[in-house]
């Protein structure tokens, strides 16, 4: 079991390293996508739910498209146990209008056959 819970934290290091700090383009977003998150992947925001590697990047994309830059920094350690990934992030950005924005957020992952299946998150700030 604990090789399966590092792999498991290794995945959320990937989900925010190569996605949410990953590419850009929407395109190559759903290349990582693909590979981190199940065909049936569904991620619940506070005012949308996402399903699927397609829509996910496109949200993705879309987040990184309301800044110049934006980085996710994990600020709690993923720890993994039963078949979910949990941690901790802060987000910094500019704005395109040139405001400094800070955020803060959850995340909480379910793992099945080494992709995420599900997804929740909290945040915060702005």
């Amino acid at each position: 079991m604990a090789e399966s819970t590092a792999d498991e934290r290794d995945l959320y290091r990937r989900w925010i390293d190569e996605l949410w700090n990953g590419p850009s383009d929407r395109e190559k977003l759903l290349e990582v996508a693909e590979e981190l998150v199940s065909e049936e992947f569904v991620g619940h925001w506070p005012n949308v739910e996402v399903v699927g590697p397609g829509k996910l990047a496109a949200l993705i994309a879309a987040t990184k498209a309301t800044f110049k830059d934006i980085e996710f920094e994990i600020v709690v350690p993923p720890f993994a146990d039963g078949g979910f990934v949990a941690g901790r992030w802060i987000g910094t950005g500019t704005g395109v209008a040139g405001e400094s924005s800070q955020f803060a957020g959850n995340d909480i992952l379910s793992v099945h056959d080494g992709k995420f299946t599900e997804y929740w998150v909290a945040s915060a700030g702005g």
